[in-house]
């Protein structure tokens, strides 16, 4: 029998290498690959980045200017070190993220973004082989409807927690979203009332989140990908069998490649109207979006935590290039 990885694929998902260590990926074979800074801040800490380090930071000295201008010179061309690297493994697409300090600010993110497909352009690399990683605020999601309406930059919506921001998203264009399943499934495990449920499978609301978001997109026409991540462990994996992508750590590539567990598919877009749902609008009305993002509290809360964690992994990263180039 097939491996469940092979399932997977085999069910119509594509599957997405979750890892800032390229040198794990090419074993699993995935179409694509997505980053964030604290994957490049674990990848960073081995030996055989440092070369891309030392590159980047060379690049800052040569660029010029204060230290701080050199520091965030250093990390855009870390970042762009890595999904360069990353693009000779995988035929597909990398995602590289934004600062997460620039959340809530359209204007920047979307110089950001701008500057990161430069540099990429320097490495020879097409825009179409890049998706910009954005969190999915109220700011972000406008910045990625521009980027993509006007610049033909494409984006990967992060940090997704609630059916609100899926709405938006959706409405606002954007290439691709990454709803956070085992993020949604840490919150409802650490609820008090919760502590005897044992989430498994389809019950496990962040699997739920993902579902209800595909059916959604499918019912309406939207062509947004969907792409399920953060995952902790193989059943939420194999619960969402037949969605549009997955992206997946490597530790659970591993599991899913040693397993020959069944993998059904489990979602279909042909069945996605089984049960309706009205269709909504968020995007061009702001006080809606934010009272909805208000309304779920595990949404709103995972949202913030999440843009704070990748804040602080990203200045410690910085911290590292500043004294690299303060050497």
């Amino acid at each position: 029998m097939s491996s469940s990885l092979d399932q997977l694929k085999a069910s119509g998902t594509v599957v997405v290498s979750d890892s800032g260590d390229f040198e794990s990926i090419d074993q699993y074979k995935p179409q694509d690959a997505t980053t964030n800074p604290s994957l490049i801040l674990a990848a960073a800490k081995k030996e055989g980045y440092q070369k891309l380090i030392d590159n980047a930071v060379e690049y800052a000295k040569k660029k010029g200017g204060s230290i701080d201008e050199q520091t965030e010179n250093a990390m855009d061309q870390l970042l762009v070190n890595f999904g360069t690297a990353i693009l000779k493994i995988i035929p597909g697409r990398v995602s590289t993220e934004v600062d997460a300090r620039l959340s809530f600010d359209k204007e920047k993110t979307k110089a950001k973004a701008r500057q990161l497909i430069a540099l990429y352009a320097e490495n020879g690399i097409s825009k179409e082989r890049v998706l910009i990683k954005i969190a999915s605020t109220w700011e972000g999601i406008q910045a990625a409807r521009e980027l993509e309406r006007d610049e033909q930059i494409h984006c990967n919506l992060t940090l997704l927690f609630g059916f609100g921001q899926a709405v938006a998203c959706a409405e606002a264009g954007v290439t691709l979203i990454s709803p956070f399943v085992g993020r949604i499934l840490d919150w409802h495990k650490a609820r008090p009332e919760n502590k005897d449920k044992k989430f498994v499978g389809e019950e496990d609301p962040g699997v739920q989140s993902v579902q209800k978001i595909f059916n959604y997109y499918k019912q309406h026409g939207y062509r947004t990908i969907v792409m399920g991540a953060s995952f902790r462990n193989t059943g939420e994996i194999i619960a969402l069998s037949g969605v549009d992508f997955l992206t997946i750590s490597p530790n659970l590539l591993e599991e899913l490649k040693n397993s020959t567990t069944p993998v059904p598919k489990k979602l279909k877009a042909e069945d996605a109207s089984a049960a309706p749902m009205p269709k909504v609008s968020y995007i061009d009305n702001e006080p809606e979006f934010r009272w909805e993002l208000l309304k779920e509290q595990m949404a709103f809360e995972k949202l913030h935590e999440g843009i704070r964690k990748f804040a602080e992994d990203g200045q410690t990263l910085k911290d590292t290039l500043r004294k690299k180039l303060q050497a």
